[in-house]
């Protein structure tokens, strides 16, 4: 099911005592990873008759709240706790070395909430909380969460130290912060952050398809949650910001870009152009999921074999051609990418390849506007 390094494993129980000493850092993780690389977005895969921690296992990137990994504020009201219990940090080291074992490239983090929450995160009254005639703002109707004032000093100061203490658990490699912008609330919070987890843990912040210019010193990666994918201009502007954040974003780069399907989850033309766009143009991560709009849990998604381990690592920078498309080459074969709006564009191979998406052997083939295609070399394993 996995390929490379990556390929799930089985070892026995005994040996997660000594794992974390052998444990490798995210640079190490994130740099040795084969491709495809795909991540989850709070939500897991729908994989029937699978494993949680299996199915999880297959993305190299996780990002949910700490109680996801098993941590558990030791407080009533998580928005004003300082630690986390004891035994909810022996369960999630746990579940931290399991999913290790099972992909010894994972990459874990944890999303800090400071915009909005349940009416359970704080008591009600507190000054931390957004008023507006004396009542709360709704944050985020969706969840039914509330506005927080992440513009309060004391505020963020207490956002930074709970980073702090998620940190120094061991179980997550960073922080992840939603609903993100370069306003200067949210460059004060955080430069606070950073100071307070120092410069080797990891900061990811969902901007969508925007370049965030004043956080790009001080964060690992964007989630694009690229909520606008409809038009070749779309395409476009995902593409861009994709290119800035590889170039300007810190290293090691975590840079993860998904899209929503338009129509049903057997879009497979536009997962295709999603993972092809991000391998092409980046050594980022991508997923092709549910829209948000939709009742079931946000970011929802099947796994599809298009995103096996099977091609390896880069061997050169993507490469725009004049047809439009673009080209990049792995150990074991080449991507291509042809975005929408373009021509269909015809593929000639030096020596026969097989395409991930069909299966079919040859040395010619097209590649239509709007998706993209794997060429593995014949000894490289589907």
């Amino acid at each position: 099911m996995h390929r490379g390094t990556n390929r799930l494993t089985s070892r026995p129980a005994r040996l997660l005592d000594s794992f974390a000493t052998r444990e490798r850092s995210p640079r190490q993780r994130i740099g040795e990873r084969t491709f495809p690389s795909v991540f989850q977005a709070w939500n897991p895969a729908d994989i029937p008759g699978e494993e949680k921690w299996t199915s999880a296992a297959r993305h190299d990137i996780i990002f949910h709240a700490p109680d996801y990994f098993g941590l558990r504020w030791a407080d009533r009201y998580p928005g004003l706790a300082t630690a986390f219990t004891p035994d909810s940090i022996q369960a999630a080291t746990r579940t931290r070395k399991l999913l290790l074992e099972r992909n010894p490239n994972i990459v874990l983090l944890a999303e800090l909430r400071y915009r909005d929450a349940h009416r359970s995160h704080i008591p009600d009254g507190h000054a931390w909380w957004m008023t507006k005639n004396g009542k709360p703002v709704i944050g985020w109707e969706e969840g039914g969460y509330f506005l927080l004032d992440f513009a309060n000093t004391s505020y963020q100061d207490h956002i930074a130290r709970q980073a702090k203490t998620i940190m120094a658990t061991g179980v997550i490699d960073g922080i992840m912060l939603d609903w993100w912008d370069d306003d200067d609330s949210r460059i004060s919070l955080i430069q606070k952050i950073r100071r307070s987890i120092g410069p080797d843990a990891l900061i990811m912040v969902n901007a969508n398809d925007r370049q965030v210019t004043r956080s790009a010193k001080l964060i690992n990666g964007l989630f694009m949650e690229c909520y606008r994918s409809a038009t070749p201009a779309d395409w476009e502007r995902i593409k861009e910001t994709l290119l800035w954040a590889e170039a300007n974003v810190q290293s090691p780069r975590i840079n993860c870009l998904e899209t929503w399907f338009q129509t049903s989850r057997d879009d497979l033309a536009r997962m295709r152009a999603t993972t092809t766009l991000v391998l092409t143009l980046s050594n980022g991560y991508c997923l092709f999921s549910d829209p948000n709009p939709l009742p079931t849990p946000d970011h929802s998604h099947n796994w599809y074999p298009f995103w096996n381990r099977s091609l390896g690592k880069p061997t050169e920078k993507g490469r725009a051609l004049p047809d439009g498309s673009y080209q990049r080459r792995f150990t074991n074969g080449i991507v291509v990418y042809n975005p929408p709006g373009n021509m269909p564009v015809n593929i000639q191979l030096a020596k026969p390849l097989t395409a991930v998406s069909t299966g079919t052997v040859g040395k010619r083939f097209t590649v239509q506007a709007g998706d993209g295609d794997i060429y593995l070399n014949l000894t490289a394993a589907l």
